[in-house]
């Protein structure tokens, strides 16, 4: 029974080793630093990629790079492309909605910034976190644009396209649920381009079209293509639990392969180069991600490539044809936004998955559901936490008052264990003979005391997976000094409370014949205090209450045993 304890103890602390080993593995993304520095002097290098076409501009983050190749083989480029000049003041278009404020590139049309109204940047700064970014130090933006035979971004134009708007400023004001920025573009062979962004209330997601008016002479036939571009900038939203880091890198879905991830390495390595129908791509970070999703029903070849320090990410639709005197439209839809599950559901089927709950998802997912529920009723993810806490003891308070009860016998029998030591303490053999006929006379089963921990294993680990995985808990206060679930105590309180209540439960539990394991199980509370420092605050709460909770139906049965076994001996 003691050894099978000792045991589960180590076996709990291995797995979460090996927890945290294998969380390195796949997230532990190394934290080099951007080479962005030729960027800002405008010198990037040319892309070794094969996949790159020649010809690649070399002027900052360029607009016009036709960088992927089209399904009908037009890679040919003309001579490397010039940015058109603009003036810094007149170049930026800003959009406010209730959720974004966002910076649009008229050189290009691209998007070059977002703040996410309702996430702060840090906890303790009332600055809007800055997603997309295009600076010296971090470059990750979303760009679109028409490549191929007459597209007004392919290098053969000679310069990316300077839209036209009827306003610098757009804001979707109170009352309205949509808001529509258009920006005009007019080629020499009079082409009219309408891209328009298309935004909603209480919305993440972005409609990117392009509306084509061929008043020329011939057929013009040109490629949608949209783009994710990112360096290596370390993560700015992420947090460190135990030395982990949640993935930073791409993913695309499939109906093959509804989830595959590609970081820094892997892109490098192996570009990638597929012909997808009804899937998506996205960048990842820790809480928050970019995806391109192309429309229901339309082929897209997913590409990536080099830029030079730049990752760059996207697809390329098949030829999009128009003739003289005719119109046409071709979209995508983006999202740049917090990973929510219930908003990720409606953009795309398994754009879900990027909120990434590990192995165990299947109890970390309704876990997940359990507490945002509570939260719903209660406003406070703390006070969320311990419902839930509550919640599962009452689903497992039967195995558990059966583990007590064997725990508590144990304790009451502990006495003539002490004498089977004393009279077969060199003889291993009859020892244990003596014990199990012990054990078989008072109905103990030896490992009864060990389910309760084999129950709590797997929900301990999904818990840790679903506070470190849901952005719904960054920055989510609990009381006093807690002000982030999400990351480890500051002062290290509950840690502590917690060793505390778990040196008060093991003495509650029979204490072992053998001084060797009764010293290891005396350590037992300070190793998982220390262990438990770094855990984040959520999960150490879920724990000690969940001991709280242990103690008082142990303490309550182990009086009742006692009570039982005195009648017995009167």
């Amino acid at each position: 029974m003691d050894i099978q304890r000792i045991v589960l103890f180590a076996g709990l602390a291995i797995v979460s080793y090996m927890m945290v080993l294998a969380w390195n593995e796949d997230y532990n993304q190394p934290q080099t630093q951007p080479a962005t520095e030729q960027a800002s002097t405008g010198t990037q290098p040319a892309s070794t990629d094969d996949m790159t076409l020649p010809g690649e501009s070399t002027s900052g983050p360029d607009t016009s790079s036709e960088e992927f190749t089209t399904p009908e083989g037009d890679d040919q480029t003309l001579s490397a492309s010039e940015t058109s000049s603009v003036s810094a003041s007149d170049q930026l278009i800003t959009v406010r909605t209730d959720v974004y404020e966002l910076k649009i590139d008229r050189v290009g049309g691209n998007l070059i910034e977002s703040s996410l109204l309702q996430h702060d940047r840090s906890l303790d700064s009332e600055e809007s976190l800055r997603l997309l970014t295009n600076t010296s130090k971090r470059t990750y933006i979303m760009e679109s644009g028409l490549i191929g035979r007459d597209g007004i971004d392919s290098k053969r134009n000679g310069s990316a396209p300077v839209y036209n708007a009827s306003a610098s400023e757009y804001e979707l004001q109170e009352g309205e649920n949509t808001l529509t920025v258009d920006l005009t573009f007019t080629t020499d062979n009079n082409v009219e381009v309408t891209k328009q962004y298309l935004f909603s209330r209480d919305s993440y997601e972005i409609d990117v079209r392009y509306q084509i008016n061929n008043q020329s002479d011939s057929v013009w036939q040109a490629n949608m293509t949209g783009k994710i571009v990112r360096d290596q900038a370390p993560d700015p939203t992420a947090q460190n639990s135990l030395g982990i880091r949640a993935f930073l890198g791409m993913v695309v879905s499939s109906p093959e392969d509804p989830y595959e991830k590609f970081d820094f390495d892997d892109l490098s390595e192996n570009p990638i180069n597929q012909s997808v129908t009804n899937g998506w791509l996205a960048f990842l970070q820790h809480y928050f991600l970019a995806a391109w999703v192309p429309e229901r029903d339309q082929p897209a070849q997913f590409q990536s490539t080099r830029r030079g320090p730049l990752y760059v990410m996207g697809f390329v639709y098949p030829a999009t044809v128009v003739e003289p005197g005719q119109t046409s439209e071709v979209s995508a839809k983006a999202y740049v936004g917090p990973k929510i599950i219930e908003r990720l559901e409606s953009v795309a089927p398994n754009l879900d998955r990027t909120v990434d709950f590990g192995f165990l998802f299947f109890i970390a997912l309704p876990l997940f559901i359990i507490l945002d529920w509570f939260h719903g009723l209660v406003g406070n993810w703390g006070v969320a936490i311990i419902l839930l806490t509550v919640l599962v003891k009452a689903v497992f308070f039967k195995l558990s008052a059966t583990s007590y009860r064997s725990m508590a016998r144990m304790r009451a029998v502990a006495p003539q264990l002490t004498r089977l030591k004393e009279l077969y303490g060199d003889d291993r053999q009859r020892m244990s003979q003596e014990m199990m006929a012990l054990y078989k006379r008072e109905k103990i089963n030896p490992l009864g005391g060990c389910l309760p921990i084999l129950v709590q294993m797997p929900v301990f680990i999904s818990l840790y997976w679903v506070l470190f995985e849901s952005v719904q808990l960054r920055h989510a206060p609990f009381m006093l000094w807690i002000q982030d679930l999400s990351v480890m105590d500051p002062y290290f309180i509950l840690p502590i409370l917690m060793g505390a209540s778990m040196m008060l439960q093991m003495s509650l539990n029979p204490t072992p014949p053998d001084p060797m394991q009764a010293k290891i199980m005396k350590l037992m509370p300070l190793i998982f205090t220390v262990f438990f420092l770094w855990f984040p605050a959520g999960l150490v709460l879920y724990w000690l209450v969940n001991n709280i909770l242990s103690i008082s139906q142990q303490w309550y049965i182990t009086r009742k045993i006692e009570a039982e076994v005195a009648a017995k001996k009167s």
